[in-house]
């Protein structure tokens, strides 16, 4: 390996060796050498330090045990400071390379692409309970609505979790540690804000693993989490990005979907005082049935409605151009 590392794999790990094996192995396979792999332990026991102990690696692993559990993304942080790497690959535990070339196509496209600070790949989605797997590819429209404004990203975020990324590490931010739910694709946003270059590998380069220990599997659709957290976005990136369509529909289905029927089912919840746009959707949506608003057919022209009442109105400016200079500013890992 040369003096400058490449690529830093940084690793999260709690607790479970036998997702970790999996994700080393990959990595011991991988074609590309000029990379180290960090691991950042919140675990509560030696669990992962014994593991790596006996573990047999022929390539650079720095092992890193937290004084304290960082949690989630505060542990993803913890990696990303320990980096030595000109690029920074966080990649979750549970997930691992699809083939052995995968980590030498990241590179290459760093190599192809000198000016672009953020790489992501297409991948497939592993369902382990089922064995299902589900490949995820972005169509040309996808990068053309990209391009144009990364609030795409509250349409689907197909960038997918944090593993399927390469970003340079004088670029990176730090994952904000207020949010589980919505925490990569809110950091996503923020990055494409700052740096908006990016280039996609049209390749299935990662195996994503989806199995019933994972945050989101328990955060979906509870309303003590994402009510906060997707008020929170609201203020933190300026109600004004409510008059993008697909921002107003994730909203509006995530109101739909947990059932909200009143204002103070949010209020109560939220940290934040509700924008007016906010409050006129959960009015708006009161008067229908939820057996209709959770027909799509239905749906769908009844949220266009809405949307298009919500154009007349003046929205605020929230906190979202005060938040941007401070992203400008924050430092990087």
């Amino acid at each position: 390996m040369t003096d400058t590392v490449a690529i830093s794999i940084c690793i999260p790990a709690y607790k479970n060796t036998t997702f970790l094996r999996r994700l080393l192995d990959s990595i011991a396979i991988q074609q590309f050498r000029n990379f180290e792999v960090v691991v950042t332990d919140d675990s509560p026991d030696d669990s992962i330090s014994d593991f790596l102990h006996q573990y047999p690696a022929d390539f650079p692993i720095r092992y890193v045990k937290n004084p304290k559990a960082l949690g989630t993304p505060g542990n993803w942080n913890e990696g990303l400071r320990q980096a030595r790497g000109t690029w920074v690959k966080l990649m979750h535990d549970d997930d691992w390379f699809a083939d052995p070339d995968a980590l030498g196509a990241f590179h290459r496209a760093t190599l192809e692409h000198p000016q672009t600070p953020f790489h992501f790949a297409a991948f497939t989605n592993v369902h382990e309970d089922t064995g299902r797997l589900e490949p995820v590819t972005c169509s040309p429209l996808d990068l053309a609505l990209l391009r144009l404004s990364p609030l795409v990203l509250f349409r689907r975020v197909y960038v997918g979790n944090p593993s399927c990324t390469l970003v340079r590490r004088d670029t990176a931010l730090f994952y904000d540690e207020e949010y589980k739910w919505a925490v990569d694709f809110e950091y996503y946003i923020r990055l494409l804000r700052r740096s908006p270059r990016f280039h996609y590998i049209d390749r299935r380069l990662l195996n994503i693993g989806f199995n019933a220990l994972q945050v989101t599997r328990y955060t979906f659709l509870v309303r003590e989490v994402q009510i906060p957290e997707y008020v929170s976005l609201l203020w933190k990136l300026g109600p004004r990005i409510l008059r993008n369509p697909f921002v107003y529909d994730n909203y509006w289905r995530l109101f739909r979907n947990l059932g909200i029927r009143n204002l103070s089912d949010v209020e109560g919840l939220a940290q934040h005082p509700l924008p007016p746009a906010i409050s006129r959707m959960i009015r708006f949506q009161r008067h229908i049935p939820l057996s209709i608003l959770r027909q799509g057919l239905l749906s769908k022209p009844l949220m266009l409605l809405s949307y298009a009442a919500s154009l007349a109105h003046r929205v605020g400016p929230g906190r979202g151009e005060a938040q941007a200079k401070s992203d400008r500013s924050r430092n990087s890992p």
